[in-house]
């Protein structure tokens, strides 16, 4: 599997790719997958190159395990809309954007091949036969199991992991976790230090994610919606884009961030020496 450098939001590919993003998922997803190995078995099994993985390859689970342990993003405005159910799942009256929930909520999304993912609840992803039941059960302990862990990772380095979506899938009868792990593409972190102050003064939080790509999408009238056309990103944004990934690679990390450029022959002539020695 190869990162790139490309970015999307709202289930559209956005024109230009923004530098070094493909490194930072990728380090940022093995060092994740190694920091949960113990809970669950995952698919990686090397990183040849900065911004490539090599893996099991895996049946998938044509779900999402979203999961939820603030009310931000997708919740925040299905809440701010009035509804108070969210995947089948109730949210207590009285909250306020970015507040956490009483326990982290599951909020599933369907895995479209074609257009948008799609909410939808446990109970009609079993009823429809997407999951097995027992599956499924499997999938929502690893997913609270996984947070768990990534929110103590996220709390030593100073940050709150917001929310997150794990895939998941089957090898034989074995559940595999599959892709990135909080990484800002699949997760969302606010800072830890102010937090506090911040929800008190209903000031907005400050955070490390894709979330402000989506903000400033809808705020030049682009939601991924027929007929919308993506706002034009010139070199600064492209620039401000990159650089706060590689912020959270460093805070997430603890360690400075080192771009790797190699060329597609390094990277292939990488790739080839360890499936060599994968196969013997």
């Amino acid at each position: 599997m190869i990162a790139s450098d490309r970015i999307s939001a709202f289930d559209v590919i956005l024109p230009r790719p923004i530098p070094c993003k493909g490194q930072v998922l990728n380090q940022i997803a093995a060092y994740m997958l190694k920091a949960t190995e113990d809970i669950c078995p995952n698919w990686l099994i090397a990183t040849p190159a900065p911004n490539c993985a090599i893996g099991k390859k895996c049946q998938p689970f044509k779900v999402e395990m979203v999961i939820r342990g603030n009310l931000t993003g997708h919740a925040w405005r299905t809440y701010d809309s009035g509804k108070r159910i969210l995947c089948g799942v109730s949210m207590p009256e009285g909250m306020k954007e970015n507040d956490f929930f009483p326990a982290p909520i599951i909020t599933p999304s369907t895995k479209a091949e074609i257009g948008h993912d799609e909410d939808i609840s446990k109970e009609d992803i079993i009823k429809s036969g997407i999951v097995k039941e027992a599956d499924y059960e499997i999938l929502e302990k690893y997913t609270h199991a996984l947070f768990q862990r990534g929110k103590e990772l996220a709390a030593k380095q100073g940050l709150i992991l917001v929310d997150t979506k794990y895939e998941f899938g089957k090898i034989g009868d074995t559940i595999y976790l599959m892709d990135e792990i909080h990484t800002p593409d699949s997760s969302r972190y606010f800072y830890a230090d102010g937090y506090e102050a911040r929800q008190a003064a209903g000031e907005r939080q400050k955070q490390l994610s894709k979330e402000f790509v989506r903000e400033w999408l809808i705020a030049n009238g682009f939601m991924g919606k027929e007929g919308q056309q993506v706002p034009a990103m010139s070199d600064e944004w492209i620039s401000t884009i990159s650089n706060r990934y590689i912020e959270l690679y460093e805070k997430v990390i603890g360690e400075k961030f080192i771009p790797q450029p190699l060329s597609d022959t390094e990277t292939k002539k990488k790739i080839e020496d360890v499936l060599k020695s994968l196969v013997g």
